[in-house]
C-alpha cells in the first residue's frame, strides 16, 4: 500500500493521468492489487484495473490508453507463493532511474492521505484482453495466416491463459491447449517455459508442427519443434533474424549466456553480435545504445523494438510462425543453421546475496577453467537476479570436458562459500 502511495505521490506531481494495474494468476495478486489500489487512491491518483494480463499486454495498454504508468503484479516464472511488483512508464518501457529514486525517497516518508474529495477513483477496463489480442494479431503481415499449422500452446496456468489461444486460433492455426486453467496455485507448476517436458510429449503425441510454452506473465517463451526438440531463446532469435534480417541495422543483441553457436550463426548472416549482461533490462539498454532492433536471452525473453516496447512471448512466437508460413519450412529446418556448443549450468545456493566475482579464490578457479578451454569455450559466473543462487556456466566444444569442468568449478564455489 505504501509503495502505491509513494508512486502515486511522485506521479501526481508530473501529470493527472491514471495508473494501470494488471496481474498474473497467482492467488496473492488479489491482495497486492487491493493494497496498491488503496495506496494510489490515497495519493489522489486514479486507477484502471486490468485483471489478469500478460506483462507485455500491460506495457502496451499503458502506452495505448495514455496512462501515466502501468503496474504489473507478477513473479514471472517463479512458483505461486512468490510475487513481485514492476512498473512501466507512460511509453510502455521500464521506469527511468530518476523516477525510481523519487519513489524510493517517498517510501521513507510518513504516509499521509489526500483530502477525501481528492481521493483517486478506480474502474475496471473490461475489454483489456481483446485490445491486446488485436494488437498481437496486427504485428504479422496482413497477407499471412496460419492455416494448416497445428500448434500446442502451454500457457503455464498464467496470465496468457485467456489470450494466447485466441490469438493463434483467430489467425487460422489449429490449436491444442495445455495449462490454461489457473486456480491461483498452479501457475508455472510443472508447465510453462521453465518446465517444457509435458509440451514435448504433447507435440509428439498430437503430431503437431510445434509447441509454444509461455511463462507465468507471458514475457518469455520456449518452443518445441515438430520433432519434439527444445527450441530456446537463442534458436528463436536466429529464426526471427532470418525473417527480419534487412531491418536489424547490422547487428543482434544477446547476453553473456547466449550460446557461441548463436553468435557464429548470426555472423554467417553478415550481422554483428553484441553481448549484454543477463537481464532483459540490460538487453534493452544495449539495443538503445547501439540503435538496434532485435535482442534477447537464452531463457526466452525476446525484444523486437520494431513491434513492441518490451519482451513479448506471444509476439515472438507469432514471428516464428510467420517465418514458417512464408517459407513453408518446418521449425526444425529453420533452426538447422545454428549448431549449439555444449553448455552446462549448475546452481549453488547462497545464504545471502554476495558479489561472487569479488572473491579471489573463485576468480582463480575461473581462470584455471578458462585456460583449459582456451579459445574454444567460455565461463560465466553470476548471481541470480531473482533467487538466492550463484549460476555457474561452462561452454565448450567437448561435452565430456565441459561436464567435468563445470563440476570442478561448482565444487570450488561451494567450498569457498561454505568457508565464508
Amino acid at each position: 500500500m505504501k509503495l502505491g502511495w509513494a508512486a502515486g505521490r511522485v506521479l501526481a506531481k508530473k501529470g493527472n493521468g491514471p495508473v494501470l494495474i494488471g496481474k498474473d494468476t497467482r492467488i496473492s495478486g488479489y491482495m497486492f492489487e487491493s493494497a496498491l489500489e488503496a495506496g494510489l487512491s490515497s495519493a489522489g491518483v486514479d486507477i484502471r484495473l486490468l485483471g489478469p494480463m500478460p506483462t507485455p499486454g500491460i506495457a502496451y495498454l499503458t502506452k495505448n490508453t495514455r496512462a501515466q504508468a502501468g503496474i504489473v503484479i507478477s513473479a514471472s516464472h517463479n512458483p505461486f507463493y512468490d510475487n513481485g511488483i514492476k512498473f512501466f512508464s507512460g511509453d510502455g518501457t521500464k521506469l527511468p532511474d530518476d523516477i525510481e529514486h523519487e519513489i524510493e525517497y517517498e517510501l521513507g516518508l510518513p504516509m499521509q492521505s489526500v483530502y477525501s474529495r481528492d481521493l483517486g477513483k478506480a474502474r475496471r477496463i473490461t475489454d483489456a484482453p481483446r485490445r491486446y489480442i488485436e494488437f498481437c494479431k496486427s504485428k504479422i503481415s496482413h497477407n499471412v495466416d496460419f492455416n494448416g499449422i497445428r500448434v500446442v500452446i502451454d500457457c503455464a496456468n498464467g496470465a496468457t491463459y485467456h489470450i494466447a489461444p485466441k490469438v493463434f486460433e483467430e489467425l487460422g492455426a489449429e490449436i491444442i491447449c495445455h495449462a490454461t486453467s489457473p486456480d491461483g496455485l498452479n501457475i508455472n507448476d510443472e508447465c510453462g517455459a521453465t518446465s517444457p517436458d509435458a509440451l514435448q510429449k504433447l507435440v509428439k503425441e498430437s503430431r503437431a508442427d510445434l509447441g509454444i510454452a509461455l511463462d507465468g506473465d507471458g514475457d518469455r517463451l520456449i518452443m518445441v519443434d515438430n520433432k519434439g526438440n527444445i527450441i530456446d531463446g537463442d534458436d528463436i532469435i536466429y529464426v526471427i533474424t532470418q525473417l527480419e534480417r534487412e531491418k536489424l541495422n547490422g547487428a543482434v543483441v544477446g547476453t553473456v549466456m547466449s550460446n557461441l553457436g548463436l553468435e557464429q550463426a548470426i555472423k554467417r548472416l553478415d550481422l554483428d553480435f553484441y553481448r549484454a549482461a543477463v537481464g532483459d533490462r540490460y538487453v534493452m539498454d544495449l539495443l538503445r545504445k547501439e540503435k538496434l532492433i532485435l535482442g534477447g536471452e537464452t531463457s526466452g525473453h525476446i525484444i523486437n523494438l520494431d513491434l513492441t516496447t518490451t519482451g513479448d512471448g506471444i509476439i515472438a512466437a507469432l514471428q516464428v510462425l510467420e517465418e514458417m508460413a512464408l517459407t513453408g519450412k518446418k521449425l526444425s529446418e529453420l533452426v538447422s543453421g545454428i549448431t549449439k556448443y555444449p553448455q552446462i549450468m549448475k546452481n549453488v545456493r547462497l545464504k545471502e546475496k554476495i558479489d561472487i566475482t569479488s572473491i579471489d579464490d573463485v576468480n582463480a578457479a575461473v581462470k584455471d577453467v578458462e585456460n583449459t578451454l582456451g579459445n574454444t569455450g567460455r565461463v560465466v559466473l553470476r548471481t541470480s537476479g531473482t533467487e538466492p543462487l550463484v549460476r555457474v556456466m561452462v561452454e565448450g566444444e567437448n561435452e565430456k570436458q565441459v561436464t567435468a569442468l563445470v563440476d570442478q568449478l561448482t565444487d570450488k564455489v561451494t567450498e569457498v562459500l561454505s568457508a565464508s
